[in-house]
């Protein structure tokens, strides 16, 4: 919301929201369950035990809790400030433009491609989308990054790979990808309405 504003922001989640939903969808009513790995359906359903904490359990909880996410992310968001800097310093406007701006039809499919080698969080990709924004590129095909970056990584497909099949990592890749691009054109020709 601090890079994008509250409109692009709200918009970002509402999309992968219905993406997901959509997505899921789909995949029900294709019928797939049987290219789940077996061992998913034979876990066993567990009740949680709920435990009554002091508030100082809460707060020490609550630290050890942050201290792990920030030594998980860290290094995501160095990286990510690493390559905005150089696209934002060192790299010339008129090469942003011509591979990835707005008359590049091709735009959103490259920023969904280019995404897909890499593995970050969202906040790795935070820098590297308002380095790209800056230099002029499309909200569309910057949220198309974005979200290729976060969802549809190698090393996100890899972790899937121990839970579904071959088959329905496939169809999961090809509807989520699909997916990012329809969204990056339809931000990137409505992206009037968040100025």
């Amino acid at each position: 919301m601090s890079f994008f504003g509250a409109k692009i922001a709200i918009a970002y989640v509402v999309v992968g929201l219905i993406l997901a939903v959509v997505g899921g969808t789909l995949i029900d009513k294709l019928g797939l369950e049987k290219y789940v790995e077996g061992y998913v359906s034979e876990i066993e359903n567990v009740d949680a035990v709920v435990v009554e904490k002091t508030r100082g359990e809460r707060i020490a909880y609550a630290r050890d809790q942050v201290r792990d996410i920030i030594k998980r992310v860290w290094l995501y968001v160095l990286i990510g400030v690493g390559i905005g800097a150089v696209i934002h310093n060192w790299i010339p406007q008129s090469v942003i433009e011509n591979v990835i701006g707005a008359n590049n039809p091709f735009a959103v499919i490259l920023a969904t491609i280019v995404g897909i080698p890499m593995y970050a969080d969202i906040f790795g990709t935070l820098p590297i989308a308002e380095a790209l924004l800056a230099k002029g590129v499309g909200v569309g095909t910057v949220m198309a990054f974005m979200m290729a970056v976060t969802v549809l990584s190698l090393p996100s497909m890899i972790m899937l790979k121990k839970v579904v099949k071959p088959k329905l990592l496939g169809v999961f890749f090809t509807i989520v990808a699909v997916g990012i691009i329809i969204i990056g054109y339809l931000f990137n020709a409505t992206s009037y309405l968040f100025v």
